[in-house]
């Protein structure tokens, strides 16, 4: 497990967000307000949230601010907004990954944009964060979409091997405000936190040594290479403002160029 490494000082490092959270007359106006702070966004595809105009919108304000753009993908279910999990054939959880990438990305061409990432939602990526054979099947469903996109997965072992077995560009997503396991994973059964400063220092430390604190009053050594900020709680904009001040995100792929000595 990565803990058992140490790690460099991080140099460069995605931030992250949800777009088009919102469907018909029910509408997320506050996820714009984090868009100036952040340096890649995930866009609902329809299924969990997401209708064509709050998806059209969101495309044409990421290109606004020049932001790379990302397929926010979940289990088809409008009224749990995409947090009860689905029991699916292998056959089908494919056809549904396929959707969704296809789709954003046909609608993202039609305004000269390029899809870079597939993010899975709330049940979903909660389950591949846990089991590898089912984030596996999302990474190739999604590679038959594109081989050159990048798999967002909460950091850790189970997308570390994805990226490995599936031979896809893998991200490795850390939350700020989350409690975190000693081996590194993210305890999902427990509530975020709201305590900006603890947030904040994570973030410092994070960046410093390549480690987050975990529920047992240690630290773990933990692979970061984008940080997901939620826009759900109420100092989810003052928690941005505060990390861009600390440092200025930038897309995974320039990351990992700039890492492979291409650009300094």
């Amino acid at each position: 497990m990565q803990q058992t490494q140490e790690r460099r000082k991080i140099e460069n490092i995605d931030f992250n967000i949800d777009l088009a959270q919102s469907f018909g007359v029910y509408k997320n106006s506050a996820e714009y307000s984090l868009l100036d702070y952040a340096s890649s966004v995930n866009i609902s595809c329809g299924f969990h949230a997401g209708d064509p105009m709050s998806i059209k919108e969101a495309l044409l304000k990421a290109k606004e601010k020049n932001i790379v753009v990302g397929a926010h993908i979940g289990f088809h279910d409008i009224q749990g907004f995409g947090y009860r999990d689905t029991v699916l054939s292998d056959d089908e959880l494919e056809a549904l990954v396929v959707y969704q990438v296809g789709a954003l990305m046909s609608f993202a061409k039609t305004y000269k944009l390029e899809i870079e990432h597939v993010r899975p939602h709330g049940a979903m990526y909660k389950r591949a964060a846990e089991d590898f054979r089912f984030a596996s099947l999302i990474a190739r469903a999604m590679k038959k979409c594109s081989q050159w996109l990048v798999y967002y997965g909460a950091a850790g072992d189970v997308t570390e091997s994805v990226g490995e077995a599936e031979n896809v560009q893998i991200a490795q997503e850390v939350f700020l405000d989350k409690p975190y396991n000693a081996d590194g994973t993210v305890i999902f059964d427990e509530n975020p936190s709201d305590n900006i400063f603890g947030a904040v220092n994570r973030l410092k430390t994070l960046l410093a040594t390549s480690k987050i604190d975990n529920s047992i009053g240690g630290s773990t050594v933990i692979t970061a290479d984008t940080v997901h900020f939620s826009n759900k709680s109420a100092n989810s904009l003052a928690l941005i403002r505060q990390a861009y001040d600390i440092i200025k995100p930038v897309p995974v792929n320039y990351k990992n160029v700039y890492n492979s000595g291409w650009v300094e």
